[in-house]
């Protein structure tokens, strides 16, 4: 019962998705809301304030647990680390206030569509649903399932033929009007924060709120200067964040409004056609598209095709065709209804409809699958009001840096009551400067500082050309240790050049048409697939489309034309495409050729075709290009040469890109046959014509990138959707695989009918085939790696195909290949967002370089992802750079790096002041006295203020080291270096103040007031010594002017200063400290003002500094204490902390190692003999069925001793021989 009570409390919401949130149910009560609002009134607003942090408290206050079903209040929470609360009230939507009649029968739907959620939402009689709207988008209750589901799409699990007969004709008025109060608008609305709540969010940061505090203490306390000097820093703070927080607004407001003000035309079932305004569109909405069209929402071709540029989504501002979900009777989902990308028939919102082709009479005409911000583009503003928070360890180390601080200042509380209590001072007083020590250990400029370091290299990125929208993953950066890089466009030219072809003629590869010759390419089936198997579009006079196609086709020299009256007295429409032979082009006897179908190429499939007629012929032909590989397997066997896996070897280990083609004759004469033609009858049963070779070159930059990349230790890995030949070259050419290294691909293969998953390790060998001519092949040998070269010498390759299979049947061998993974080639989207995934979960820091077409999922998932286009897309990386070569890549990790030492250094350094400042107010607290309000003012805004703003301006150093910074701020040396700083200062502070005491001429001031004034009555001063013994010392001047705080004044201020100096470290990570002119400028000026102040002897100085005149041998011997401290602090740092030879000997001594778990797995892999496996084959399985187990990965005592005998070419015949 408590179980079934448990369950109906809560639930999931969006199940397996990146948002996942786990929500609870909460019925408010009236009694706990009325104590709640009279104990916010006794707290003095201090309850609400918290509650206000922690909403999770607000609901725990005023409601009891209830089942979700009851709820009228919600509370999520996410499911990721971070646990992150928020509360929600349950809204009620009543159909009554819809002025159309509707059934209130149980039995009768709501909706025609059968698999809407609307109709299991619908409370019946009351015509009621409950629902919530979480970061914009709406759940409503699902009564039936009881969970809360999406509203404003249509669901997945609809077929095509569902879309097709039960959207095909629009939706009736009715539902319409029912689709619109559930869903709500189709509109992506970023609200204009108004300023005062953007003032009001700032203000009640708890950091801000402690700041109020102190700074309302230290007014009282008389200290105005210093209070009004932070207020003004603050309140500047708060105005330029409100500032570029309103900007922000406005622009991303900007950027969305014309979406929601788009006129569109519907069908409307019943009534025909109608014009309305985009906001009132619904899911399942009959869309016409006239023309040039800015999408509103997302919707599904249902008929006609057209040409959309995604350049918003993909980054790739080239036309993309978009063709019709097919008409088909089975019941499979609509997505994955054929091996086809789905996303091949859905035109996305925020992308423009460049062109229209209409099959037939009828118009194009799509249906709305989601509106809002269930669309793509309402999920990319989604994600930029939302962003996902970043787990980066130093920000969580930081603050238990200043939790531990904020206890340091409790314990100075409770020594400050009992120091005066002791003495006997007022309470008033007592609570007055106990409050005032406890705000003295945490520094109000901490936020600020923290932040200087990132605005540096923010400001440096952009002078280079790099643009970041989030400048929290610019420390980042500075871990970053794997970089994964995309092939083309990326580490080689954008753009391909013709090498040549090689036909097939009876299944023999004939002699290569070479490009470079000048010679046209000869009329034939090959010339007529070039020409015509592409997506290029005639927009505006001028072809446009994929660079590759754009390339193919000019190699033929033939022309697009639009379609004229000439073509349609023959029944072309002007959407198809025609092709005629130009003028430099090889004499034909064909007149053009019109494309008739499109088959689009999509990365997942790895190819594309067309249906075209040749002028003059009444049948039709079919034309296929695509990865060789692929293609192969669509051709007839006995038209595929014999050696096509030699003849594809040798174009591809030369780096070549290669792109095969086919043909074959439709047998149908019709034309309306040829639109009702499916994928997989066009694709079969194909002529292998030959081989396309273009050159990919590399980029100048990408050789000298990669090197230095390696000689800073920084792994490099390939990921591209190229063949994994042409990979494997590239990735030697430009040494990503040094030289003499070895290369061994694994090739995985699915589960078969009597066979189980298998990994086959082949090892790639360098042979010398002539003088100076290296060509690289799979041998098959019984080759393996050497034991002396094991460890970085060799390197996995594998394809997609085999790094899905791996990951669903060997996963637990996944970590071991990842760890020395370094080409992935034929790689989907998805899977490279998977793999960068997976190298996070080894503990790496992964950086992403792509150019945005496909690499949007891996550029977001990476912890740094720097996208090298300048399209709309770049929204999707954090990085986006100007210059389209990976040179900015070094760059961002030296900016990191330095960003990072900066961030440690000025939280170091901080943390000092702060521990200074509170020992030296310590120990005149002993004797009830206070450092000068100018004393104060000193060290807090000519020295730390200026110092903390202008510390981390040292710009990055030029030389990437071959390690990283510390990315903890809890590390031994670290917190050795505050604790022996502390000691130091201690030690100095405390001796000082012993020492003071035993000096002859020392007397305390305010006890023999009138003798000290007689004695030094050369000057004149207004300050009051008189002092009522009983009285609080703070609250008269008495109490500041003090032998002890113009003793304690100058140690302290000097070490402010040389604890700056000694935690600016330059090299490695940045440039020395001279090189920073202002920072070293503010130090010497800080140091000689400080020396000038403790040694001059005017009273006008004296009066305002508040100090007691000393005799010169006392000021000198402070000055030397305080250089001798700094001499012995910065030996230690310098010398023991900072060194990092003696850290690597301690840990190597003490058996410490590092735990992340790509080292863990090195450390395994290192010992384990077997490994790396070359030349034979694992079988997925447990062992019993006789399956071979990997025996690196599995201890030999679990292996029965006649299995591990068994090896290579031996293993699959003992398979074999067993079934």
């Amino acid at each position: 019962m408590e179980e079934e009570r448990e369950k109906d409390h809560q639930a999931l919401l969006n199940p397996g998705e990146e948002n996942e949130m786990e929500v609870f149910g909460y019925q408010t009560q009236k009694l706990r809301r009325v104590l709640f609002l009279v104990t916010s009134v006794l707290t003095c607003g201090v309850l609400p304030l918290l509650f206000y942090w922690k909403p999770q408290w607000r609901v725990w206050a005023y409601c009891i647990p209830c089942s979700l079903q009851e709820a009228d209040t919600v509370l999520l929470r996410t499911t990721d680390e971070f646990q992150r609360y928020m509360r929600k009230k349950v809204i009620c939507l009543y159909l009554s206030t819809l002025k159309i009649p509707i059934s209130k029968n149980t039995e009768e739907p709501l909706v025609a569509d059968c698999h809407s959620v609307i109709n299991k939402a619908v409370l019946k009689p009351e015509l009621k649903f409950r629902c919530i709207q979480v970061q914009k988008i709406r759940y409503v209750w699902n009564n039936l399932e009881k969970k809360f589901q999406k509203v404003g799409l249509l669901e997945d699990s609809n077929s095509c033929y569902d879309i097709h007969h039960t959207f095909g004709l629009g939706l009736t008025t009715e539902e319409q009007e029912i689709r619109r109060l559930v869903c709500g608008p189709n509109a992506i609305e970023v609200e204009i924060q108004p300023i005062w709540k953007l003032l009001v969010k700032q203000v009640l940061n708890p950091f801000y709120v402690f700041q109020a505090f102190t700074l309302t203490l230290w007014l009282s306390q008389g200290y105005i200067e210093y209070s009004v000097a932070i207020i003004i820093l603050s309140v500047l703070s708060i105005v330029l964040s409100v500032y570029d927080l309103r900007q922000q607004s406005v622009k991303l407001h900007n950027l969305v409004e014309d979406h929601n003000k788009v006129q569109v035309k519907i069908t409307v079932k019943g009534k025909g056609l109608q014009e309305l305004e985009s906001r009132l569109l619904v899911p399942g909405d009959v869309l016409i598209l006239p023309g040039k069209l800015s999408l509103p929402c997302d919707a599904v071709l249902i008929d006609g095709s057209c040409v959309v540029n995604e350049g918003m989504l993909t980054g790739e501002s080239i036309p993309v065709t978009k063709t019709p979900l097919p008409h088909a009777e089975n019941t499979t989902a609509w997505k994955s209804h054929s091996l086809e990308d789905y996303r091949k028939h859905v035109l996305f919102c925020g992308t423009e409809v460049i062109q229209v082709k209409p099959s037939g009479q009828g118009s194009v005409r799509a249906v709305v699958l989601q509106t809002g911000y269930n669309t793509a583009k309402g999920d990319l503003v989604r994600s930029i009001l939302y962003p996902r928070p970043l787990n980066f360890k130093l920000y969580n180390d930081a603050f238990k840096f200043i939790v531990s601080l904020a206890f340091l200042g409790i314990m100075g509380f409770f020594y400050a009551l009992g120091v005066y209590m002791y003495h006997g001072a007022s309470l008033q007083d007592t609570m007055a400067m106990a409050l005032l020590l406890l705000t003295v250990a945490v520094p109000p400029v901490l936020p600020a500082a923290l932040t200087t370091g990132i605005v540096y290299a923010q400001r440096r990125l952009k002078k280079r050309g790099i643009f970041c929208i989030s400048p929290q993953r610019i420390n980042m950066c500075g871990q970053i240790n794997l970089v994964c890089f995309d092939k083309t466009g990326t580490l080689t030219e954008d753009g391909l050049d013709l090498w040549g072809t090689v036909p097939t003629v009876d299944n023999c590869f004939q002699e290569v048409h070479s490009f470079t010759s000048g010679k046209a390419l000869p009329w034939g089936p090959q010339c007529a697939a070039m020409a015509s198997c592409h997506s290029l579009i005639l927009l505006d006079g001028t072809i446009q489309g994929d660079p590759l196609d754009l390339k193919m086709f000019e190699g033929t020299a033939w022309i697009i034309e639009d379609c004229n009256a000439d073509y349609y007295e023959l029944g072309i429409s002007d959407s198809n495409v025609i092709i005629k032979p130009g003028p430099k082009a090889s004499q034909s006897p064909v007149e053009a050729i019109i494309v008739l179908r499109q088959f689009p190429f999509s990365s997942s499939l790895q190819r594309m075709s067309v249906v075209a007629q040749l002028a003059g012929e009444d049948h039709f032909h079919v034309y296929m290009k695509g990865a060789p590989e692929m293609l192969a397997r669509f051709c007839r066997p006995e038209t595929v040469p014999k050696n096509f896996p030699k003849e594809l070897r040798n174009y591809t280990v030369q780096g070549f890109r290669v792109i095969a083609l086919a043909h074959k004759v439709l047998k149908m004469e019709k034309l309306s046959e040829v639109q009702s033609l499916t994928r997989e009858h066009v694709e079969s049963e194909l002529t292998f014509l030959g081989l396309l070779i273009m050159e990919n070159r590399l980029k100048k930059e990408t050789k000298p990138v990669l090197k230095e990349l390696n000689e800073a230790r920084i792994r490099t890995v390939m990921i591209t959707g190229d063949n994994l030949q042409t990979a494997i070259t590239v990735a030697k050419n430009s040494e990503m695989v040094p030289r003499g290294s070895q290369v061994i691909l694994v090739e995985a293969n699915e589960p078969e009918e009597f066979a189980p998953a298998s990994v086959t390790w082949q090892l790639v060998e360098n042979q010398e085939n002539g003088p100076g001519k290296n060509d690289t092949h799979i041998n098959i040998g019984n080759s393996s790696v050497p034991v002396e070269e094991k460890g970085s010498c060799y390197h996995f390759a594998m394809s997609g195909k085999s790094y899905q299979v791996i990951l669903q049947h060997f996963n637990s061998l996944l970590p071991k290949i990842l760890v020395n993974g370094t080409i992935f080639a034929r790689m989907s989207p998805g899977q490279k967002s998977s793999l960068v995934e997976e190298f996070q979960k080894l503990n790496y820091y992964v950086g992403m370089c792509g150019d945005g077409a496909n690499d949007c999922g891996a550029l977001k998932m990476a912890h740094a992802g720097i996208s090298l286009s300048e399209q709309e897309a770049s929204v999707a990386s954090p990085f986006t750079s100007k210059t389209t070569n990976i040179e900015c890549v070094p760059h961002l990790i030296k900016e990191g790096r330095a960003a990072l030492v900066s961030s440690f250094g000025v939280f170091k350094y901080l943390t000092m002041y702060g521990i200074i400042q509170f020992i030296g107010t310590s120990l005149l607290y002993w004797q009830l006295q206070l450092f000068g309000n100018y004393q104060y003012l000193m060290q807090d805004v000519a020295i730390t203020l200026m110092v903390c703003l202008t510390m981390s301006a040292t710009h990055a150093y030029p030389k990437l080291a071959p390690y990283r910074p510390s990315g903890q701020l809890l590390s031994p040396p670290l917190l050795l270096s505050v604790v022996l700083n502390t000691c130091f200062n201690c030690i100095v502070l405390v001796c000082a103040f012993l020492l003071l005491k035993q000096q002859p001429w020392y007397c305390e001031v305010y006890r023999y007031s009138k003798c000290f004034l007689d004695s030094q009555s050369n000057f004149s001063t207004n300050v009051s010594l008189s002092r009522n013994r009983t009285g609080n010392g703070a609250l008269v001047p008495g109490s500041v002017l003090s032998f002890e705080s113009t003793t304690l004044w100058p140690i302290t201020t000097i070490n402010c200063i040389t604890t700056a100096f000694i935690f600016s470290k330059g090299k490695p990570f940045r440039k020395p400290i001279y090189t920073n002119y202002i920072f070293s400028f503010l130090l010497a000026s800080a140091l000689g003002l400080t020396i000038f102040l403790q040694f001059s002897d005017f009273q006008d100085i004296y009066r305002g500094m508040e100090f007691v005149p000393t005799v010169t041998s006392w000021r000198v011997s402070v000055l030397v204490a305080a250089l001798t401290q700094f001499c012995v602090a910065f030996f230690v740092e310098d010398a023991i902390l900072q060194n990092r030879a003696l850290w690597l000997w301690i840990k190597k001594e003490f058996g410490i190692y590092s735990k992340s778990q790509y080292r863990i797995w090195q450390r395994k892999l290192a010992k384990d003999p077997t490994w790396p496996p070359t030349n034979r084959t694992d079988y997925s399985g447990d062992g019993r069925n006789g399956f071979y187990i990997n025996q690196g990965f599995e201890s030999s005592e679990q292996i029965p001793k006649e299995k591990l005998n068994l090896g290579g070419q031996t293993t699959e015949q003992h398979f074999w021989t067993r079934l």
